[in-house]
């Protein structure tokens, strides 16, 4: 259904009070003990409940690989999928007892895979009579309670984003995604979930949801003017009192929202992305927060709340339904009410368990239906590329990326006032085991070599400003004195840095002394055999991540947008295979950087 003003501002007023979800009766898991101190002999009440959760599910149903066509396998053997983590939470219900526990995700779940692009793009579900997406099906079968919104929710823009909310039985929740105009709340900002006790009074568990404020950057052509993202901490602070004051007994957040307190946009916002440790740290009333965005693993992880000097537990289970978290709360009712005794958390392995085949076979067909659209034939390759090499050494397949994107470029240009001006283009290795193979390309082999919704612009750069974006990028090597062994397991992602934040432009020429400190490794940079003349103008062909501020490059994101498509990138590529028939390496494949120590080259 598309969104308009009255449907926007409908569900940004409904949103306001947020959801209230009601438990049904059972037999809990409850004790009455015996207390101990001044009031010893008395029999004080008890309770116990689970809640299980889910973070950066990313499209992930069945453990299978889209962009291999086969299952999903890593070095540590994990799985993925929501059909695994059925099994997992089936299995804990069987024991914790049904109305004992809660689900809850805390986003990143409609983007990802092929099979939740097939979705949004292919065969939409805003499509009139669309179907109904995937991933709603399969958490609508598992029984989530409530789900966080991610950033990568609003990748397929906001019509979609509505259309998945209504498809799900449970509330999508973002207290911090608030309409532009009001600044009230576009989704419900919390969810109330009222649990049966045998002892009178039920347990009532409210779950807040906040999402990144990366969202106003990284998707700023899909909500500018029409949704705001302030900071986690401040919103929290807004809605942990309400919770307490309309009698929540336990307060959890789910946040999209790593835990380390860094962001990756520098100061571009006033938020912080990474913020759900300082959420712990500086909001009183919070009992747990599963975490999620930064795709690690925390099984269990104590902050001490400065106010009240409590210990919040948080945790974050692995991507892709790897893990799931549970949080153990045991409860004791005392001056007439309910507090929490304890709690702690845990993650469960979904590699230890098999496919629900209740959900493999609601989801089959789909599932059939996007593998034969990821072995689609467009073209053919005279030789294999591959990803292997490429964060250390300048590889034909990357030369690929960057080529389609300055053609692309250029020929959007010509005829323009720009048209004149030298076209370079910036390109990231996304996966290391990426491919494409000699003989027939298809859909997945493009898929797998650029899996995400990116999209294309052209920003204004001169060559001083260049070379300062090099020296950034560069950063991601750790140094390494000239004569010393070089691994190179250990030569990349110097400080954390993804491989997705190294930037490898074609265009120009030049080295990156890894033996220098960060800031001063660029080298010998040229243009057209020249060296880079500080003031000369260029055009770079930049991918919106990147364009909008993503990994906090200097200069890109504040330069002159001369074009934009709203086409990915992958597509441009998929159509670009398919025009010229057959992809020869020879036509654009070269060697425009290498790693050097004192001059003389690594590899």
């Amino acid at each position: 259904m598309p969104l308009n003003r009255r449907t926007f501002l409908g569900r940004s007023a409904a949103a306001g009070a947020g959801v209230a979800v009601a438990g049904s009766a059972a037999v809990p898991a409850a004790a009455v003990t015996r207390g101990e101190g001044p009031g010893r002999g008395r029999r004080r009440k008890r309770y116990s409940f689970t809640v299980l959760g889910t973070t950066d599910l990313h499209g992930n149903v069945f453990n299978w690989d889209y962009f291999t066509d086969k299952e999903f396998d890593d070095k540590a053997h994990n799985d993925v999928g929501l059909a695994k983590i059925s099994t997992l939470v089936n299995q804990v219900r069987e024991e914790k007892g049904r109305r004992n526990t809660l689900l809850i995700d805390a986003g990143d779940t409609i983007q990802g895979t092929q099979l939740s692009y097939y979705y949004a793009k292919v065969d939409p579900i805003t499509a009139e009579r669309g179907p109904v997406h995937p991933m709603a099906q399969a958490m609508n079968a598992i029984g989530y309670d409530a789900a966080a919104l991610g950033n990568h929710e609003f990748n397929y823009g906001i019509p979609v984003l509505r259309k998945f909310e209504e498809q799900c039985r449970f509330p999508l929740l973002g207290a911090n995604a608030l309409d532009a105009k009001t600044l009230r709340p576009a989704f419900a900002p919390y969810s109330m979930h009222r649990l049966c006790t045998p002892h009178g009074r039920d347990v009532k568990v409210a779950v807040l949801g906040l999402t990144n404020p990366g969202i106003a950057i990284w998707d700023k052509q899909n909500v500018s003017g029409k949704m705001v993202f302030p900071g986690l901490e401040e919103q929290a602070a807004k809605w942990v009192p309400k919770l307490r004051s309309m009698g929540a007994d336990v307060v959890i957040v789910s946040a999209h929202s790593g835990s380390s307190g860094t962001s990756s946009y520098g100061d571009q916002l006033p938020y912080i992305e990474n913020a759900a440790g300082l959420v712990a740290e500086q909001v009183p009333g919070i009992d747990a927060i599963l975490v999620g965005h930064a795709h690690t693993e925390i099984a269990e992880y104590f902050v001490t709340n400065k106010e009240t000097g409590k210990q919040v537990v948080l945790s974050e289970p692995l991507k892709w339904g790897q893990r799931l978290t549970l949080f153990d709360f045991d409860l004791v009712w005392e001056k007439g009410r309910w507090t929490v005794e304890k709690v702690g958390a845990q993650v469960l392995n979904s590699n230890t368990v098999a496919e629900d085949p209740r959900i493999t076979g609601l989801l089959g067909d789909e599932h059939k239906k996007v593998v034969a659209y990821v072995n689609q034939v467009i073209g053919t390759s005279t030789a294999l590329m591959s990803t292997a090499d490429a964060p250390w050494k300048d590889e034909p397949i990357i030369d690929l990326i960057n080529h389609v994107q300055a053609e692309t470029v250029r020929a959007a240009l010509a005829g323009g006032e720009h048209a004149a001006l030298p076209v370079l283009s910036q390109a990231s290795c996304f996966s290391r085991t990426a491919s494409i193979p000699a003989g027939e390309v298809t859909i997945k082999d493009a898929a797998g070599l650029y899996p995400f919704e990116n999209t294309l612009e052209a920003r204004l750069m001169t060559g001083a400003q260049l070379k300062e974006y090099l020296e950034f990028s560069a950063r991601y090597y750790v140094q390494t004195p000239a004569g010393a062994p070089v691994d190179t397991s250990k030569l990349t992602n110097a400080d954390g840095t993804p491989d997705y934040n190294y930037d490898a432009v074609q265009g120009l020429t030049y080295d990156i002394d890894i033996a220098k400190a960060a800031g001063s490794r660029i080298v010998n940079l040229s243009f057209e055999g020249a060296p880079i003349d500080p003031a000369a103008r260029f055009v770079l062909a930049v991918n919106n991540y990147r364009a909008s501020g993503g990994g906090n490059f200097p200069h890109v994101a504040a330069a002159q947008q001369l074009w934009a498509n709203s086409e990915e990138i992958r597509n441009t590529i998929i159509a670009w295979v398919q025009a010229k028939g057959t992809v020869d390496p020879a036509e654009f494949a070269s060697v425009g950087w290498k790693l050097t120590r004192d001059g003389v080259p690594v590899f």
